[in-house]
């Protein structure tokens, strides 16, 4: 995953030190103010080239437009006029500042685990909605953060609130059935604040701890799907809105991620199919855009594929 993304990078950082390299002598001025400083000043020109060059690398890596000027902004602003020792490779001060950037546009102190133990200390049941289109991974996300409360000792229960999409109830009774849960649901075409409703209701009755409730894959454009997950959240006012989306999407998937959360407000965003996106730029542009944590990574088709997001290890893998 992100190999494309890591292997541009490492091909920017040598482009960075083979220009160093071609530098036969730096300027008298400067000549003057090493000798007597061991050091000499990153000039505005150095950085823009240095910059601009970034730029081509994250945007080629679907990397958004305007994470690419804040990253560009920041990553300025920490360059110009910077102290380099002679000696000191430029590649390497431009890649600590920019494992920097990134880790202050991704970094979050929001952890699910330590959301939920707490939550549940203040309420039961908890009620957790996922949003997103069709085709994403949405219903199997559902069944993997299912199988997580699971393990850590929680008890479940499924709504179908995708009640508009043909088969949508039919894949999440298999995951119920396979993760032996129990699934509220209603016929194809009923109210699906309806059935989230009685989902809720089934949980205060047997004391069971979560909630988790499926909606349908609303494409982002139709303005009248967009009501209704609006109502969904007025009627069942969950605890937790969790957007899901495929990190192969890309931009489109950023695009996705801000018009539901400006339409409905999400809470955190879960990216699937991270094992087959080489690119990376999805990552790092959601949370930038929507304000919001990236809790965990699709990876893989089973269960227990599910990783726990970590800022550090996704910026550690591209900038080596």
């Amino acid at each position: 995953m992100f190999d494309s993304l890591k292997e541009k990078l490492k091909k920017f950082f040598g482009k960075i030190e083979e220009k160093e390299e071609k530098e036969e002598k730096i300027g008298l001025k400067e000549k003057i103010s090493a000798i007597f400083s061991g050091e000499v000043i990153i000039d505005e020109k150095k950085v823009d080239d240095v910059v601009s060059d970034l730029e081509l690398v994250l945007l080629e890596s679907d990397v958004a437009l305007e994470v690419v000027e804040e990253i560009s902004k920041n990553l300025r602003s920490k360059l110009v006029g910077r102290r380099k020792k002679i000696g000191e490779k430029l590649s390497e001060i431009v890649a600590l500042e920019l494992k920097k950037v990134l880790l202050d546009i991704l970094s979050t102190d929001f952890d699910f685990d330590s959301y939920v133990d707490e939550k549940i200390k203040e309420k039961r049941p908890v009620k957790i909605l996922f949003v997103g289109v069709n085709g994403t991974g949405k219903t199997t996300t559902i069944a993997k953060v299912a199988k997580r409360l699971i393990d850590r000792g929680y008890t479940v229960v499924l709504a179908a609130g995708d009640t508009f999409r043909a088969g949508a109830i039919e894949q999440l009774e298999e995951h119920a059935k396979r993760l032996d849960l129990k699934l509220i649901k209603h016929k194809q075409g009923s109210d699906p604040a309806a059935v989230i409703f009685d989902a809720i209701k089934h949980a205060e009755s047997k004391g069971i701890d979560f909630v988790l409730s499926d909606t349908a894959g609303r494409m982002h454009t139709k303005k009248n799907l967009i009501e209704q997950l609006q109502k969904i959240k007025r009627v069942t006012k969950p605890d937790l809105t969790i957007f899901v989306d495929e990190s192969i999407a890309g931009n489109d998937a950023v695009e996705r991620a801000r018009v539901f959360n400006e339409a409905v407000g999400i809470d955190a965003t879960i990216l699937t199919k991270i094992d087959a996106d080489p690119k990376g730029g999805t990552a790092i542009s959601i949370s930038y855009v929507t304000k919001k944590p990236i809790i965990f990574l699709g990876n893989g088709q089973s269960y227990d594929d599910l990783l726990k997001f970590d800022a550090k290890w996704l910026v550690e893998r591209v900038i080596s």
